[in-house]
């Protein structure tokens, strides 16, 4: 392409991306609204199932050309409204709400009275920021308040296109990012919550279809060819740098499996793979590789170095006891290479909150 276009060419690609989502923002306050309005109807017993049908009906024969207004579309935005209208994600538009359910009671003793809910504005909260089909997704598969803010603040954050969301979904992220921030006690307390909240307890690497047992230079091998997986799985501020990156030390090369750069936290990271489970020495290594790092590689203005050990297995106690004399900033988190029994992480994170109720008590 010739350079003295491509300024042109990116200020019309710019523009047709803000066009693009000025449409779904629009679209989606659409959609509550509508579901708003059904919703209303409904509740006061104005309008019936029959009703709804009947809306869909006439929308198909006066205006064909809209699409998605069947029924189960129609039930679908009601379903929208429903989940979020109590959150504090839409707490602009709450207060017409309140004002129309004050008038249920009225409405309901006044026969035929028509219902004419006012337009709520959702377009400045985060709901906007999603496209219906990841808002679909979401409210489809997730069974809780919190679960749901999760993954609508991950999707943002992360960019997440539907198909990258149903993974993270099928990966039961929201559970292994609780269940990990209940071992985050095992972390050394000057490390900042930026850190914390960069890097999870555990991994999934389903895509690589590795057998069992593999070797570390299966994982690696592995990791490399599916890197655009691997920084899925990882967060989208990881940039690849290098594989078996060569630190010299005296007269001595060393190499270290995996080095990435996170753009937020603005420092080096290490990953040090191990196919077996975690052991003490382990950190020996890796904090060896950091002051490596440190003194030879990273930049002044950049922050020190991170090291997260890939284990395939860890007690959460060896490794309290093996982090608390750690003086480089280390993690030890383990990898998976199936997906994670969703029903079993979400029993195991009730159990928690249960103790937890229990000991407040």
């Amino acid at each position: 392409m010739d350079k003295r276009f491509s300024d042109i060419i990116q200020l019309i690609q710019q523009s047709r991306n803000n066009a693009i989502k000025a449409v779904n923002i629009e679209l989606i306050n659409l959609y509550w609204n509508i579901g708003a309005y059904v919703k209303q109807k409904l509740t006061v017993a104005e309008w019936g199932d029959k009703t709804v049908n009947e809306l869909a009906d006439f929308i198909q024969k006066n205006n064909p050309e809209l699409k998605g207004f069947n029924r189960a579309g129609l039930y679908r935005m009601i379903q929208f409204y429903e989940t979020y209208a109590g959150t504090k994600f839409v707490a602009t538009a709450r207060t017409q709400i309140q004002n129309i359910e004050k008038q249920e009671a009225k409405i309901v003793a006044t026969v035929g009275r028509q219902l004419q809910p006012q337009p709520q504005d959702i377009r400045k909260t985060i709901l906007a920021q999603l496209s219906w089909s990841h808002h679909r997704t979401i409210f489809s598969r997730c069974k809780t308040e919190e679960e749901r803010e999760f993954y609508l603040r991950m999707s943002i954050k992360e960019n997440y296109s539907v198909r990258e969301l149903d993974r993270q979904i099928n990966a039961s992220l929201f559970e292994r990012v609780m269940l990990g921030k209940v071992n985050i006690a095992s972390l050394p307390k000057d490390f900042s919550q930026d850190i914390m909240n960069a890097f999870k307890d555990s991994y999934v690497f389903e895509f690589l279809n590795l057998p069992e047992p593999h070797s570390e230079s299966d994982l690696q091998k592995g990791l490399i060819k599916q890197m655009k997986n691997f920084i899925l799985e990882l967060g989208r501020d990881f940039i690849f740098i290098d594989e078996e990156h060569k630190v010299q030390v005296g007269n001595s090369d060393f190499y270290i499996d995996l080095v990435f750069y996170h753009r937020g936290l603005q420092c080096l990271v290490a990953f040090e793979l191990k196919t077996e489970k975690f052991k003490p020495d382990h950190l020996g290594q890796l904090n060896f590789y950091l002051e490596a790092l440190d003194r030879n590689v990273k930049k002044p203005h950049e922050n020190p170095s991170i090291g997260i050990l890939l284990c395939k297995d860890k007690e959460n106690e060896v490794v309290e006891f093996a982090l608390s004399r750690s003086l480089s900033p280390a993690m030890v988190a383990e990898y998976k290479t199936q997906l994670p029994d969703k029903k079993l992480l979400q029993q195991k994170l009730h159990e928690i909150f249960e103790n937890s109720n229990t000991e407040d008590i």
